[in-house]
């Protein structure tokens, strides 16, 4: 019989039920905690103790958690659902094709150019507003572009996944990890997102490399194609035209980028945090029904349907929190950050950080939703970096790195899978030309990761 992974949320609640039955087995013990000079609760090194008299959890508390978590997850969960249906509203305006349109069309007869710069747009995308379903439409599209230069619909997906996989990777404002992830470690929403956005371009040229380097060796020899002799997908010649870039759209950009802006402003300056930036959005969607000539109805009925796109992530999200709580209440929490920290204190920082990215990126097999891994993990990252003298802000890039790179790869993420479908792109041969990139993006990871705790980066 073969093996079938999971259902990711089925899972998550597989790893409920075994926190608590490691709350029966691991020593329960807690680490002494003090307010640090930024106002985060950190922990105390070398204060860990076990506690005399084990407390034990029953089933009975496994079940109690799952809507305490969701109401601990709440303000999450909601500014999830507020983000899903605004960005709903915008697609509706076919503002997102006619930017991408327009750029696929410019650039068809230039496969280099096409190649670093539809790898840029769609990571720089992926990093301000999460986008990664969205490229789907684009799948056919690309393929078709591709092999009318004597390319392989390799290359095309190449450029679509290694586009958000860098996005996620360098996130500066990604509203389902980075907006997640530093607030659990105890940092401002959009903390650290300078040195997340300057190193986009050279990760991006990283993966444009790796792809037009393949791209050359099928031009010159089509037979080098990993997926020679496949049967193509039907349905992908490129349209004859594309939503134009009219003034209307161009506002809508505009705009975005405008609420951005505010929302980092008002959380450095003025203490804003998910209400406020939830707030910021919705004015946004208005505005973009707005100029865009959506009618209310309409724009309703997106933003509903939006935010039912994201009822599967909010469900992930209260689940994960779930796992931590179980190991909270069961004080085990900090007994595995002690475990953690005990091999990790040995060499040093710097390989320390590098030692929090490999866990991340092991872990997202098992969990490839962003804003899940960051409820399981962060709660152990963040005061593991303490004890072992790597800042909040490098744990949470760890956790970027490990969470957007390895999404290229792993099996479990339904994007990737859907992707590789439309394309007819067996996972195997998609396997053997991904892991090379994946382990080069990992490599630099690996160097920014070091370079950040040497020069005390957070």
């Amino acid at each position: 019989m073969k093996f079938k992974m999971p259902h990711t949320l089925a899972l998550l609640f597989f790893l409920m039920a075994i926190a608590m039955v490691a709350t029966w087995i691991i020593p329960q013990g807690s680490f002494e905690t003090e307010i640090s000079d930024e106002g985060m609760e950190v922990v105390i090194p070398g204060s860990f103790q076990t506690v005399e008299e084990r407390q034990f959890m029953s089933p009975v508390d496994l079940f109690t958690a799952i809507p305490r978590a969701f109401g601990d997850a709440q303000g999450i969960i909601f500014f999830l659902f507020i983000i899903g249906g605004v960005l709903a509203i915008i697609r509706q305006t076919g503002t997102i094709d006619a930017l991408l349109g327009r750029m696929l069309e410019n650039l068809g007869d230039k496969p280099a150019v096409l190649i670093f710069t539809v790898v840029f747009v769609f990571a720089l995308a992926s990093s301000a507003m999460g986008a990664s379903g969205e490229y789907i439409p684009f799948v056919l599209i690309l393929v078709a572009l591709c092999r009318a230069m004597n390319l392989d619909s390799m290359t095309a997906v190449g450029v679509i996944v290694a586009g958000y996989g860098v996005g996620y990777g360098t996130a500066a404002f990604n509203q389902y990890t980075v907006v997640v992830a530093n607030p659990i470690a105890g940092l401002d929403a959009y903390d650290g997102w300078w040195l997340r956005l300057g190193i986009l371009l050279p990760f991006a040229g990283i993966a444009a490399h790796h792809i037009w380097s393949y791209a050359r060796k099928v031009q010159k020899d089509p037979s080098a194609s990993l997926v020679y002799g496949e049967e193509p997908p039907s349905g992908g010649e490129p349209p004859r035209s594309y939503p134009d870039l009219k003034w209307s759209r161009i506002a809508i950009l505009v705009a975005f980028v405008t609420a951005l802006g505010v929302a980092v402003w008002g959380i450095a300056t003025r203490g804003w945090y998910l209400t406020e930036l939830g707030a910021a959005f919705l004015i946004l969607g208005i505005f973009t029904a707005f100029v865009g000539k959506i009618g209310p109805t309409l724009a309703s009925e997106r933003f509903v349907e939006g935010a039912k796109d994201l009822a599967e992530t909010a469900l992930l999200v209260g689940i994960a929190r779930g796992i931590a709580l179980v190991m909270e209440d069961g004080q085990i929490l900090h007994t595995i950050v002690h475990a953690l920290s005990i091999p990790l204190s040995t060499v040093g920082p710097e390989i320390a950080g590098v030692g929090m990215m490999i866990m991340q990126t092991i872990l997202n097999l098992f969990i490839p939703s962003g804003s899940g891994q960051a409820f399981v993990t962060m709660p152990l990252m963040a005061p593991l970096g303490d004890l072992v003298g790597v800042g909040r802000p490098v744990a949470v890039l760890a956790f970027l790195f490990g969470d957007g790179f390895a999404n290229m790869l792993v099996p479990t993420n339904a994007v990737l899978m859907g992707i590789l479908g439309m394309a007819g792109i067996p996972f195997d041969k998609w396997f053997r030309f991904c892991l090379p990139l994946v382990l080069k993006l990992l490599g630099a990871g690996a160097v920014v990761i070091f370079l950040a705790v040497l020069l005390g980066y957070g």
